[in-house]
C-alpha cells in the first residue's frame, strides 16, 4: 500500500505549536456575506455561508486549512491502495459530543447517510463513484471505489459530507448566539476525547460572526467594526473598492468553476440551438469583463476550465474566427429570420442576484442582446427566467466537476441527454485515456446543446485586515473559520 501524503499538520497540532505564542488577543469579528436564514436551513444543499458555517462546527473524515489542502479531521491518517480504488482511514482516538467513544461502524454510518442524502446533486454525481463504506476494524473505515477517484479527499472534505453524531455538531467549534452575533469557540482538546493542552485558552480566540448583506458587510469593515469580510462574489464585486481605506485589504481567490448563463426555457425561440448559440455570440465578454476593470480576469466560451487536470485541449475557445461584429450579424439575422417567420420572441427574462455587480453583468447583457434584436427584463433571483445567471466555483480540478454541474442527472433542465451518456461512459471505464477522451466528447455535447453560455470563471473576494492570521487565498475560494480562531506565536 502506498501513504497517502499529510499536506499539514492537523488543527491539535497546530494548537500545540501555538502553546509558545502570545497571549489572547481578544475575539476576531467576521462578516460573512449571506442571509441568516439560509444558514439556519438544515439539509444538504448549502448555500455558500451555510457551508461555512455547517465545516466549523460539523467535522468530516478529513478537512481543509486556510490554503484549501486536504488535512485531518476525524480520520487522523489514512492510506490508499496501490491500484487506487480504496481508502483506508484510521480515525483519531476520541470521543463524539456526549462521549460516546468515536468507532468506525458509527463513523460509517454517519458517511452512509451523508452520502445518501447528496443523491440527485451535482456533488451526489461527483461522488458517483464510491462503492461502500465498509468498517474493518474498531476505529478504521474503508471506501471502495467503483474506479480510481483522485479527488476522493477533496471531496471527503467537503462540508456537506460533515458526520454529525446523533443530529447534533461534532465539532471542532462550537456556536452560541447572542442576538445577531454568532459565537464561534474552539472546543477543548480534552472535551473531545482528546489529550488536554496546556494553556489552551490562552492561545485561542473566539470568533464573532455576522451573516449579512454585502453593503452592511463592508461598511462594517470600512468603519473598523470587523477586521474580516467573507463571501464575495461579482454581485457585490464594486463594493469592495468604495473607499481607499478597503483596496489594500481585498483578497481575490485563484478559483475556477462556472460563471455564466444557463438556458432555462426550452420552447418557442429557445428550442432551437442555433437561436441559444445566437444568444452566446452575442455576447461581448472582453467589455463586460472591463467593465469591473479586475486585473487577471479572462473571459472563456468554454464550458471547462483549460487548466484542469485530464483536459487533452481538444475544445477550444469558440467563435475565434470571426470578429465580434461578424458573431453579431450571423447572431441577428438568426433572430431575424425567426421574427420573419411570424414568431414572437418576448423580452428574455433574466435571474440575478441583487447588487451593483449584478447591476453591471445586466447592462452589458441588454446592450448586447440589444444588438441583435432582442429585448432584456431582468426578474428575481428565484422567479421564472429564460435565462439565470450561474456563478459557482468549482470544487475539484477536474472536467467531471463542470459536466456534472450541468448534468441532466443533477436535475438540469433543460439539459443534453447524449452529453450525460458519454458521462456516463466516463465513469465506467477505468482507462485513464479513454475518460479523458469520453469526457472531451461530453463536453463538445453539451457545448453543442447551447443551454449553458460562459462568460467568465468566477470570481471571488475577501476582505481582510493584515494583523489576521488563519486566512490565506485559496483555490476553491474556501476560507474555514477554525484556522482563524488559533493564535500564532
Amino acid at each position: 500500500m502506498a501513504r497517502y501524503p499529510r499536506l499539514l499538520m492537523s488543527l491539535g497540532a497546530a494548537l500545540a505549536l501555538a502553546a509558545c505564542g502570545r497571549g489572547n488577543g481578544g475575539a476576531l469579528p467576521v462578516s460573512v456575506i449571506g442571509d441568516a436564514a439560509d444558514v439556519r436551513a438544515g439539509g444538504s444543499r448549502l448555500g455558500p455561508a451555510a457551508q461555512l458555517l455547517r465545516n466549523a462546527t460539523v467535522e468530516g473524515l478529513v478537512g481543509f486549512d486556510s490554503e484549501g489542502r486536504v488535512v485531518p479531521a476525524i480520520a487522523d491518517r489514512w492510506i490508499v491502495t496501490d491500484d487506487g480504488q480504496s481508502y483506508i482511514f484510521r480515525l483519531r482516538d476520541g470521543t463524539w459530543p456526549d462521549g460516546t467513544p468515536i468507532t468506525a461502524e458509527s463513523a460509517a454510518g454517519a458517511l452512509r447517510r451523508a452520502l445518501g442524502a447528496l443523491r440527485g446533486t451535482a456533488l451526489g454525481l461527483d461522488l458517483a463513484d464510491v462503492e461502500d463504506v465498509r468498517t474493518m476494524a474498531g476505529r478504521v473505515v474503508e471506501i471502495d471505489l467503483k474506479s480510481q477517484m483522485p479527488d476522493l479527499l477533496t471531496l471527503l472534505a467537503q462540508p456537506e459530507l460533515g458526520l454529525p453524531y446523533k443530529g447534533h455538531a461534532t465539532g471542532p467549534m462550537a456556536q452560541r448566539r447572542d442576538s445577531a452575533i454568532l459565537q464561534l469557540t474552539l472546543i477543548p482538546p480534552e472535551k473531545r476525547g482528546l489529550p488536554a493542552q496546556a494553556a489552551f485558552e490562552q492561545h485561542v480566540r473566539a470568533l464573532l460572526v455576522r451573516f449579512e448583506s454585502s453593503r452592511a458587510a463592508v461598511g462594517r469593515f470600512n468603519d473598523g467594526d470587523v477586521d474580516v469580510v467573507l463571501g464575495g462574489r461579482i454581485d457585490s464585486l464594486p463594493l469592495a473598492g468604495i473607499t481607499s481605506l478597503s483596496r489594500g485589504n481585498v483578497q481575490l481567490d485563484p478559483v475556477i468553476g462556472l460563471f455564466g448563463l444557463l438556458v432555462e426555457n426550452d420552447g418557442g425561440f429557445f428550442a432551437d440551438p442555433s437561436n441559444r448559440e445566437a444568444l452566446g455570440m452575442a455576447i461581448d465578454r472582453d467589455a463586460l469583463i472591463g467593465a469591473f476593470n479586475v486585473g487577471g480576469w479572462h473571459p472563456t466560451t468554454r464550458i471547462v476550465s483549460p487548466d484542469v487536470d485530464g483536459d487533452l485541449g481538444t475544445i477550444g475557445e469558440r467563435w475565434t474566427a470571426m470578429s465580434m461584429v461578424e458573431r453579431r450579424a450571423v447572431a441577428a439575422a438568426r433572430v431575424a429570420r425567426w421574427k420573419a417567420g411570424g414568431q414572437q420572441v418576448q423580452q428574455l427574462r433574466v435571474a440575478m442576484p441583487g447588487g451593483p455587480g449584478s447591476r453591471l453583468v445586466l447592462a452589458r447583457l441588454t446592450e448586447d442582446f440589444a444588438a441583435i434584436g432582442l429585448g432584456v427584463r431582468e426578474v428575481p433571483e428565484g422567479a421564472p427566467a429564460d435565462l439565470r445567471l450561474i456563478d459557482s466555483v468549482a470544487r475539484y480540478g477536474r472536467a467531471t466537476w463542470f459536466l456534472n454541474q450541468l448534468g441532466c442527472g443533477a436535475g438540469r433542465v433543460p439539459c443534453s441527454p447524449t452529453g450525460d451518456a458519454r458521462m456516463a461512459e466516463a465513469r465506467a471505464t477505468s482507462d485513464p485515456q479513454q475518460r479523458a477522451a469520453l469526457l472531451a466528447e461530453a463536453e463538445a455535447e453539451i457545448t453543442a446543446a447551447n443551454f449553458y453560455i460562459p462568460i467568465a470563471r468566477p470570481l471571488r473576494w475577501s476582505m481582510v485586515r493584515a494583523r489576521v492570521s488563519g486566512f490565506a487565498p485559496n483555490p476553491w475560494g474556501w476560507h474555514p473559520l477554525p484556522p482563524m480562531a488559533v493564535i500564532p506565536r
